[in-house]
């Protein structure tokens, strides 16, 4: 809210804060302990864990120091080891065989895999047992104290805790490193694995080889006996069939077959061109005969016969039939006549015998037709069952002569000794010891230790639910924190005025003053002030008359802060009252020295004026003290209901009235003086007071609608929090200026 005088307007800016804290001081939407409107306040700055890191910076170091002290003295105490490395060459491109198909067989694109195995290979017990009994390495590894079986020694598998097989990346290199406390051992161990493993690689594959042989050689004996089979079963199907290749008689008897069916088909063709020129001719007509096969004669003497048939006609017509050349042509003419008769005659028998013979040629075909494809249907049947023999019969030959080829190849291969693993660099006697690692082993301690110290300063102030400043009050309260003020290390029990002796009264216990405690009392009371501005000055829309100071447990120095900030008060020109309200375990009496007899509970109880229970201190003027008088819990539980009136008698006589209430949490009647007050103060132990009950007692009061002008944090250090560092500034300030005021 901002007022403008001039105008006497009021502009009200709110936002979504601001109604939900307007709504919750007005009690319509109460604040849960820790309750936040922006889900991004509630989330811890990083600037929060560099403080937690720089205030536990010298445990933090301790810590790392300690570590790397350790493990300097560790690795100085361990045996040195030295390590030697022999390089395996594995070329895939070499053939594993001299002949054969794995001669010629490529390289596989499965490299990782395939030297994956080698690096297990190494590592058998197959390659690892014969280095193992040469050197002795099973007696030099077992322990003095655990006497061992040496059967068993000898069955259990081998496992060399110090050998490492590596591979470089992106070769087809292995590295064999053995570690030892002789570095002549260590080199000797190495090369003998390397040539344990080239040796065993050999082993694996001639057994493999000589098993594969003889695993050949016992078929091939069974194979032999079954190619015989097939051999013998062969030859007797040629015996019965009479023949020896029943492939090629088929295909004679196929191409006998089609012939003979081409003829017989022309043979029919041919029969019936007779057929019909014999029943044409048979007809008698002159058309028939010449038109069959033998009508060529017919056809010239059918010329000549009416050549002479003209003439006859040319000469009947000039002569008579007693003239010479009338008979010549008509004898002629009837020896045409009887020449042609006969010549059809003659067609017709000729005809009718080609016809018969044609009817006999197809029967003779169609018998032969039939009789060749009997005879090519039963050796076509019996073809197929000679090509399975056949067939058979081959396959094992075949089978036979392979297997005999596998073993000559088995033989040769099993006696050559493939040079795809080699040894390309022997291992030497190291000069140094690579175990321990001391730099190694420093930078480790220095990372590790500094990780976990980290951690567990993180962890603690993780698990820390302690309230430290006032970003973290802020955060979970939704409260502003109003002041805070530094420890002074010479208070104990906070029972002593923390102020220069001219102000403590006579009577009041008086701390013992050390180097330094001046510094201290001049922070304290430049804190206090600030509060008190804070206080007053900022309640500048409504003027705060009544201040009710609590907290949320006790011991958090209320009484303590309540003094010295009427004290602060009064000595700048203002009158005021101090109220010790809390009637359970009052405290401002011993604090300045007054009368524990008189007090504001005999006021109550007895119903006297409690203007006659103020005291005026004078070594302060303008300060008015209402002291609670003896202990009563009567009193106390009245105390809610007579406070309201007190106020309103005091207030025309006072600036500002300061009540010291009891702690908030499990004591009913400051519920009741904050209700009464214009302005209530939480005070809190930075470092000791416990979040939700900081929390739970500020939602409590602004449930209640009281108004909570903040919290103030008491005893701040510099493990509580970076408010410590301003206070600093002030005591510097101060050391400043007067100095400069000395010298000048």
């Amino acid at each position: 809210m901002r007022l403008n005088e001039p105008s006497k307007e009021i502009s009200i800016v709110v936002d979504d804060r601001g109604l939900r804290s307007l709504a919750a001081a007005q009690g319509f939407l109460a604040q849960p302990p820790g309750w936040d409107a922006d889900p991004e306040e509630q989330s811890i700055p990083l600037s929060h864990y560099l403080w937690v890191l720089r205030r536990h910076r010298w445990k933090i170091l301790s810590f790392v120091a300690i570590s790397v002290v350790a493990s300097l003295i560790v690795s100085r105490r361990l045996t040195p080891m030295y390590e030697s490395t022999v390089t395996v060459d594995v070329d895939r491109s070499v053939p594993t065989a001299i002949v054969g198909q794995e001669a010629a067989q490529s390289m596989l694109n499965d490299a990782d895999q395939f030297l994956a195995t080698q690096i297990n290979l190494i590592q058998s017990d197959a390659v690892l047992r014969p280095v193992v009994d040469q050197y002795h390495l099973r007696e030099a590894s077992k322990s003095p104290n655990q006497p061992v079986d040496p059967s068993l020694l000898r069955d259990s598998p081998v496992v060399l805790k110090a050998l490492k097989v590596t591979r470089p990346a992106n070769t087809y290199l292995l590295q064999i490193g053995y570690r030892s406390e002789n570095p002549r051992l260590a080199a000797s161990v190495a090369n003998a694995i390397a040539r344990s493993y080239v040796e065993h690689t050999y082993t694996i594959r001639f057994r493999s080889a000589a098993s594969l042989s003889t695993f050949m050689e016992k078929q091939l004996e069974e194979l032999k006996a079954k190619m015989e089979l097939s051999n013998a079963a062969l030859a007797q199907f040629e015996k019965e069939l009479d023949v020896i290749n029943p492939a090629e008689k088929t295909n004679i008897l196929s191409s006998r077959l089609l012939q003979l069916n081409t003829d017989y088909t022309n043979a029919q063709t041919e029969r019936v061109k007779k057929e019909a020129a014999y029943k044409s001719v048979s007809s008698g007509t002159l058309e028939a005969a010449q038109a069959s096969s033998q009508g060529e004669a017919l056809k010239s003497l059918t010329e000549r016969l009416g050549q002479a048939q003209e003439r006859f006609a040319e000469v009947k017509a000039h002569y008579g039939e007693n003239h010479p050349e009338y008979r010549k042509a008509e004898t002629q003419l009837n020896q045409i006549q009887t020449q042609f008769s006969a010549a059809g005659r003659g067609i017709i028998r000729r005809v009718e015998v080609e016809y018969r013979e044609a009817v006999s040629r197809e029967g003779m075909l169609k018998k032969a037709v039939t009789e060749a494809k009997a005879a090519f249907d039963h050796v076509n049947a019996r073809s197929f069952e000679y090509e399975s023999l056949k067939h058979e019969a081959e396959a094992d030959k075949k089978l036979y002569d392979e297997l005999i080829t596998k073993i000559r190849e088995a033989g040769i291969n099993a006696g050559f000794q493939s040079n795809t693993v080699r040894i390309a660099d022997n291992a030497r006697p190291g000069l140094r010891p690579v175990f321990p690692n001391i730099p190694l082993n420093i930078c480790l301690a220095v990372l590790f230790s500094t990780v976990l110290a980290v951690g567990a300063a993180v962890l603690s102030d993780t698990l820390d639910t302690t309230i430290r400043d006032a970003e973290q009050v802020t955060r979970i309260t939704k409260a502003e924190v109003i002041g805070g003020l530094p420890q002074v290390k010479t208070w104990k029990n906070r029972l002593a005025l923390a102020g220069p002796s001219a102000l403590v009264p006579s009577g009041a216990i008086i701390p013992v003053r050390r180097a330094g405690d001046d510094r201290m009392m001049r922070s304290f009371e430049e804190a206090v002030g600030t509060l008190r501005n804070t206080i007053l000055l900022g309640s500048f829309d409504r003027r705060i008359r009544s201040l009710m100071m609590t907290s949320a447990t006790p011991g958090e120095g209320k009484s303590t802060v309540a003094v010295h900030l009427a004290i602060a008060h009064a000595q700048q020109g203002h009158k005021t009252l101090l109220i010790d309200c809390d009637l359970r375990r009052p405290s401002i009496d011993r604090k300045l020295g007054l009368q524990a007899d008189v007090g504001l509970s005999m006021a109550i109880l007895n119903g006297t004026s409690w203007r006659a229970a103020v005291t005026e201190i004078g070594d302060v003027p303008n300060l008015h003290v209402l002291a609670a008088g003896a202990p009563s819990r009567r009193a106390a539980d009245l105390v809610g209901k007579a406070l309201p009136q007190i106020l309103e008698e005091a207030a025309p006589e006072f600036d500002l009235v300061i009540v010291d209430a009891p702690p908030a949490l499990g004591f009913p009647e400051p519920i009741e003086m904050a209700t009464a007050v214009d302005g209530v103060a939480v005070v809190t132990l930075a470092g000791q007071t416990n979040r939700k009950a900081l929390a739970s007692v500020v939602s409590t009061l602004q449930r209640l609608r009281a108004n909570v002008v903040g919290v103030v944090l008491n005893e701040i250090t510099k493990d509580a929090g970076d408010s410590y560092y301003y206070h600093g500034y002030y005591g510097k300030y101060s050391r400043y200026y007067m100095a400069k005021t000395e010298t000048a």
